[in-house]
């Protein structure tokens, strides 16, 4: 099937030369499906290992500075079990959420062949990503740190070195969750662990020095104050976000749904996969109906999110915001 005039290409950079959809190279048969998903960025790389080493310093003062030199074996014991609970969830979530595919977009499949594969539809617009080099569904961002498109992208998150997208959202929504629990539950310890040493001889309360001892607890309240904060807002912003259908970058360009949006509980369940369960708190629970495309996408699943057709003036504004994304 040829293309008609009204068969309209747009390109995000509207660069002349991205235009030819020949200039792009057919997707790669093997793709990446079966390699693990990790980011190659300093900054990201850095900052995740900041988050983990912040956490086992977390652990190192709740434990030995607060736990085991008390008296009191069942409250420490019931606390260092919480504690160190909700510690391994927290790290298995920003593992999760780290090393799993956000939602990228193939790379490549925008060839004239393929482009006419998608039989399309007099009227119907077609999003390519010059820096890519793929058709871009609807709803697709791309992120210059990732280097690809990623559905339903609600931003780049440094702290776990990868974008936050389609498939791993309830795992970042998870990590901040838990982060902010061992963060409420480590400031909780370390006030009644300044009340039991002003109650009793300092040197009785720690195996530290006196002196030591107020600077690793001083040091953990700025980092739970600090970690409580950040993490209580992005997780108000991320369910907030999801109960609207609408991600952070839509929000920010107030950009005009071209989607049927779902209801605040639809929304839940699509993104902790299904219906409410212990599985939603679980970071090793898999996603029961979300979209996990790969190197090798079908022609009718790229044809079935094209832009549909519709009045072109409409789309001013999907076309201005997919600038911005790119810049």
């Amino acid at each position: 099937m040829m293309l008609t005039p009204v068969h309209r290409f747009r390109d995000i950079e509207r660069t002349p030369e991205y235009l030819q959809p020949e200039k792009c190279l057919p997707p790669s048969r093997h793709g990446s499906l079966g390699a693990m998903w990790f980011i190659r960025d300093g900054c990201g790389i850095a900052c995740a290992v900041v988050t983990w080493l912040l956490v086992l310093y977390a652990e190192f003062v709740v434990l030995f500075v607060m736990l085991v030199p008390s008296r009191d074996y069942i409250y420490s014991a019931i606390n260092g079990i919480v504690f160190n609970m909700l510690a391994f969830l927290a790290l298995a979530s920003h593992f999760r959420a780290m090393l799993t595919d956000p939602g990228a977009v193939p790379k490549g499949n925008a060839t004239k062949e393929f482009i006419e594969s998608l039989q399309l539809k007099p009227g119907q617009v077609v999003y390519k990503c010059p820096k890519c080099c793929s058709i871009k569904p609807d709803r697709a961002h791309h992120c210059s740190v990732c280097k690809r498109c990623i559905r339903k992208m609600d931003h780049h998150c440094p702290w776990v070195n990868n974008c936050v997208g389609e498939n791993n959202q309830k795992y970042f929504v998870l990590f901040t969750m838990y982060i902010a629990l061992i963060s409420l539950h480590a400031l909780i310890m370390v006030g009644f662990h300044f009340l039991y040493c002003f109650e009793e001889d300092w040197t009785k309360c720690s195996s530290f020095s006196p002196p030591t001892t107020v600077i690793l607890l001083i040091l953990l309240c700025f980092e739970g104050l600090l970690f409580l904060i950040f993490t209580s807002v992005m997780f108000g912003t991320q369910v907030h976000s999801i109960c609207t259908d609408e991600t952070g970058i839509e929000r920010l360009k107030h950009q005009t749904p071209t989607w049927e949006k779902t209801s605040n509980w639809e929304g839940m369940k699509l993104t902790f996969g299904g219906d409410f369960s212990l599985n939603w708190f679980s970071p090793f629970s898999s996603l029961r109906g979300t979209k996990m495309p790969s190197e090798g996408a079908t022609v009718a699943s790229v044809a079935a999110e094209v832009v549909p057709p519709g009045d072109f003036a409409d789309l001013r504004d999907h076309e201005d915001s997919v600038q911005v994304i790119n810049e």
